[in-house]
């Protein structure tokens, strides 16, 4: 599962989650307003994150609390704020714990992006330099294939290294913490335009980028408004199809799935993708690559429907357990946390345990016909090659080591991000009252049966790209994956 917007579950469940009494949020907070969201953030998260001790010792945890307190009540600058508790939720080593920018009040999102600190181009991080993918300036000041090594005289390699320890991802998922920190143009919210500001103070209206070349190029910064201007129309539009299906004049079908989170969509994605995956069988398609590159997750069901078309018998796909950290929410923490289901406040019966870390099985998860994915429409028998990157953290992360595990398909591109470890689902949306941020909270924690080490799914075909191949419009990922089918 992929982070999730709190507004739209709320559409879609008609204002289920809405928490009975969220407190008003004060516009100046005191210190010991401040103290207070510090210590109920600490009490909630200790109480519920199934992965609070995972990668960080209970001392370890504490310290990192303590700091925040200490940060907080030191400074009354909103970036100062949101650095320290950004650098917090970022040290849980989950990808799915962070200030959510989807999910915060209107207030707090404008502070987020107030001003203009967006930089006037799309990039691509390759060897600690920003490699321009599209100029954004409105004077062409940048080209594609164009390499900033430093920002207002900092260099971009010193800009990554303080960004790192603030990108979200699990585990040992560093590839992913620097795909989180490209500008791709694809996505209302960058984080980039978040964290910028946050480790590179004093960006105004303009900054001085300079070039591989030596020269320095003076550019004007972009606002919200302007980044989102260009943004294809059907972004965030539920009711239009985000996916693309294109057959080449080599007979081979490629299909590109920048989402899979479609949990409010109101166009039939299923009868679509089974009709899709039946139709390349009947067609008698020389051979399908599916795009997942940029997608982070969503809805595990879309994979399932792809691998159905692939198999004869059924299979499992990555077999979990389930867990948590409580049977109960504390009843003083309910005002403070939203959700769509109010079931997971109380699991009751459901949850097992504790064991001897504190955690408890949810059991109705683990019966015999969970994982399991079973033939279904038409066996597609031609190649299949799925185009994968450190994005895949998620369900795409899952897909990709379903198909390899049990050789549906041939993986081509870097590592995914993720791990085999496992990741962390569900969610409350907790409202710190006085500061006003949200932070998203995992509840469940979705862990393989057996023992996994902490990296990612490696592809089968190694491809990387470099900046000759951005400067030329050059897709090595795409052309590896094509010779394999033709050359099948």
């Amino acid at each position: 599962m992929s982070p999730l917007n709190r507004r739209r579950l709320l559409q879609l469940t008609g204002g289920l989650a809405l928490a009975a009494s969220t407190p008003a949020l004060s516009k100046q907070a005191s210190a010991a307003d401040l103290s207070g969201d510090v210590a109920l953030m600490r009490e909630a998260f200790t109480a519920i994150h199934p992965a609070i001790y995972s990668y960080n010792s209970p001392a370890e945890m504490s310290a990192r609390f303590d700091l925040l307190a200490s940060e907080w009540a030191s400074s009354g600058s909103f970036e100062d704020r949101l650095l320290a508790l950004t650098r917090l939720t970022a040290a849980f080593r989950c990808g799915h714990t962070y200030p959510n920018p989807w999910n915060q009040s209107q207030s707090v999102q404008a502070r987020m992006f107030e001003g203009r600190r967006g930089v006037p181009f799309e990039f691509l991080w390759l060897d600690g330099t920003m490699v321009v993918t599209r100029d954004r300036s409105s004077a062409g000041l940048f080209s594609r294939g164009d390499a900033v090594v430093a920002v207002n005289g900092v260099t971009t390699s010193e800009l990554l290294r303080r960004l790192m320890p603030l990108s979200r991802a699990d585990g040992s998922a560093d590839a992913m913490r620097v795909n989180n920190m490209e500008m791709r143009g694809d996505n209302r919210f960058e984080a980039f335009d978040i964290h910028l500001p946050l480790v590179l103070r004093g960006l105004a209206e303009e900054a001085d980028f300079t070039l591989h070349d030596g020269r320095t190029v003076r550019a004007g910064l972009l606002t919200l408004a302007e980044r989102q201007s260009t943004m294809a129309a059907a972004t965030n539009d539920d009711s239009v199809n985000p996916w693309t299906l294109i057959t080449g004049d080599d007979g081979i079908v490629r299909l590109t799935c920048p989402t899979w989170a479609l949990y409010d969509a109101t166009w039939d994605w299923r009868s679509w993708l089974g009709t899709t995956m039946d139709d390349l069988a009947a067609d008698g398609a020389r051979g399908l690559i599916v795009d997942l590159r940029g997608n982070e997750g969503g809805l595990s069901e879309c994979g399932d429907i792809i691998a159905s078309r692939l198999i004869s018998a059924d299979i499992e796909s990555p077999r979990s357990l389930r867990f948590v950290r409580y049977r109960r929410v504390d009843p003083a923490l309910n005002p403070y946390l939203s959700t769509w289901d109010n079931g997971f406040r109380d699991w009751g019966e459901r949850a097992v345990g504790p064991d001897d870390r504190g955690l408890y099985r949810l059991t109705d998860e683990d019966d015999d016909t969970s994982g399991m994915v079973r033939p279904a429409g038409r066996q597609f028998r031609r190649p299949v090659m799925v185009l994968c990157d450190a994005s895949n953290s998620s369900a795409t992360f899952g897909f990709a080591q379903m198909v390899k595990d049990n050789g549906l398909a041939t993986l081509v591109g870097p590592a995914t991000g993720g791990t085999r470890r496992g990741v962390n689902g569900g969610y409350f949306f907790m409202r710190l009252p006085a500061s006003g941020f949200e932070v998203d909270l995992p509840h469940t924690a979705i862990v393989p049966r057996t023992p996994q080490p902490d990296e990612p799914v490696l592809p089968d075909v190694v491809v990387g790209f470099s900046r000759a191949d951005i400067a030329a419009g050059y897709d090595p990922q795409m052309a590896a994956a094509t010779a394999r089918i033709l050359n099948a």
